[in-house]
């Protein structure tokens, strides 16, 4: 794997003695900040600087696909929590962050899936994101895709993303698939295609069963340019502004603060935490609470931090029988498999197939996802293993519960305070539990029951009521880590951004990262964000023209 070249520590200072000044300083080496430096780099005659808080991909774990749960916790991770959720009875939710280059493309589950298109419309129709509308994005994603199977109206088979059929695939992840058909859902071979609905195997982001992340699909081969520079363990602190215009960050590396210029633009994608608590410490959010922390006003903007929501996925777990445990095929043979050639176990996602439905009937779209795993995947995977299992995750994917972000200090290294508001819609609650019971109905199926042994989480599966379901939900409940809208793109009265991604009021400041996108999709996030990165760069690109 070619390192990607970046600078930290005295090279960055070093360098920065000759040269403060660029064209776009672009904070965030994520899904959608290694997008927009890597496209506004392929114009020689500008100069662009990307700011990233963690350090290269460098480990095994990033590019190995079985074990992105081995980040969690780690260096890698920007290790979050939640506020108390009340209607989750009272816990705190995990939420992990990467923290290095290509973000949460290089710790995710690698799931493709772009969501639906009633999603985008929405945020054209009933947000005001004019020019965010299904036909508008569909060229975006299309552009940013490599697809090994798929090269149609729906999909590109020359992107820098790679996209691909998984290497290995579990035979109790077909015999999902094959229950779910026999309950009553058609088979879906495309989830990004002419429907969403249906149940099938997920593909995902991977190049030779390897993780392909951002950072290796756009800042690699961007890297080269020697336009484009790339400082890793820097933390941006703040958006440095001359009244209401934005001309430069600060940022701290090995505890010194620096300070860069853009003479064009400043892009913020750090993601939906970061970029909202980045706009509050540099006084841009609402006024009174700024105030609380001592932070002076530049522009009261209430929505910074607002329309905070997730997709809350709850497991379903089983004992297994007359097969194997992902989890079986951790040992060094295994190890040097996928090594040698991409193959074997470990290129296997965890999350390898599913389904999408709707809970009720008069839905214009699906609100239900389900992931399966052939092991234990409860509690963010932090658990060891006490046997063999499998899981599905019923996930939420139509999500009315709203909460916010706040500031906990103004001390840039705090972490915010999250209260993504679980189920304070009891519409969600209701939608969860008819997605439990259907998944428990499919999972009586010949073609999976074969394979169940005894319950697990629950522990008793016959008999539930709604409320035993909604119990369970409450009690086990976690993230799919897809945290959005902090940074909300529209003109309502909670809008940061225009549909051009300009921060309202504020001159040269724009914002690309799932923090903009208004209603969470309708599937995993990393697919619309790196489109919210590419449509960033092209009108980022109109503008200077």
């Amino acid at each position: 794997m070619t390192p990607v070249t970046t600078m930290d520590g005295e090279d960055a200072r070093t360098a920065l003695g000759a040269k403060n000044r660029f064209d776009y300083v672009i904070v965030g080496a994520g899904s959608a900040g290694a997008v927009v430096a890597a496209r506004l780099s392929e114009n020689p005659a500008v100069s662009v600087l990307l700011l990233e808080a963690g350090g290269a991909d460098d480990a095994d774990e990033i590019h190995i696909p079985a074990a992105f749960p081995n980040l969690f916790k780690t260096k890698w991770d920007w290790n979050y929590e939640t506020a108390e959720q009340k209607h989750m009875a009272g816990r705190r939710a995990f939420w992990p962050r990467m923290k290095g280059l290509g973000g949460c493309s290089s710790m995710n589950a690698m799931i493709y899936i772009r969501g639906n298109r009633a999603d985008y419309d929405s945020w054209r129709d009933d947000f005001g994101a004019e020019g965010w509308g299904y036909t508008d994005v569909l060229p975006y994603f299309i552009r940013a895709e490599s697809n090994s199977r798929f090269a149609d109206e729906f999909h590109g088979s020359t992107g820098p993303q790679h996209v691909q059929d998984r290497r290995f695939t579990h035979e109790t992840t077909d015999a999902w698939i094959e229950a779910a058909v026999a309950h009553g859902l058609k088979r879906n071979d495309d989830f990004n295609g002419a429907e969403q609905e249906g149940a099938g195997r997920y593909q995902v982001t991977c190049k030779d069963g390897r993780r392909w992340s951002t950072a290796d699909g756009y800042l690699r081969p961007a890297a080269q340019r020697p336009n484009l520079t790339i400082r890793t363990h820097a933390f941006v602190t703040r958006v440095l502004l001359e009244g209401t215009r934005a001309v430069g960050v600060a940022y701290r590396a090995e505890g010194v603060e620096q300070l860069v210029y853009a003479d064009g633009e400043v892009v913020l994608s750090g993601g939906a935490i970061n970029s909202p608590q980045l706009l509050m410490l540099s006084g841009i959010g609402p006024a009174a609470h700024l105030r609380e922390h001592g932070i002076e006003p530049v522009l009261d903007l209430p929505g910074v931090g607002e329309n905070l929501h997730d997709h809350p996925v709850t497991p379903l777990l089983w004992h297994s029988r007359d097969t194997s445990d992902l989890t079986d095929f951790s040992n060094p043979a295994r190890l040097m498999q996928w090594k040698l050639s991409g193959r074997g176990p470990l290129s296997s996602n965890v999350g390898e197939g599913g389904a999408f439905f709707a809970s009720r009937d008069g839905l214009a779209a699906p609100d239900i996802q389900i992931i399966t795993a052939p092991t234990g995947f409860y509690d963010n995977g932090l658990r060891e293993p006490l046997a063999q299992m499998i899981t599905a995750g019923v996930t939420l994917v139509n999500v009315a519960s709203r909460g916010r972000l706040r500031l906990r200090s103004a001390d840039p290294a705090w972490k915010p305070e999250l209260d993504p508001g679980y189920f304070s819609d009891p519409v969600d609650l209701a939608a969860s539990v008819a997605g439990a019971r259907r998944v428990l109905e499919i999972a009586r199926e010949k073609p999976i029951a074969r394979y169940l042994d005894r319950p697990f989480l629950p522990a008793a599966m016959t008999g539930l009521t709604d409320e035993d379901l909604g119990e369970h939900i409450r009690a086990w409940t976690q993230t799919l880590y897809h945290p959005v809208a902090t940074c909300s793109m529209g003109t309502g009265e909670t809008a940061v951004v225009d549909p051009r991604l300009r921060v309202h009021g504020i001159e040269n400041l724009r914002v690309a990262d799932a923090s903009v996108m208004p209603m969470v999709p309708r599937g995993n996030t990393n697919a619309p964000s790196i489109m919210v990165g590419e449509k960033a760069a092209d009108l980022i690109r109109e503008a200077r023209a």
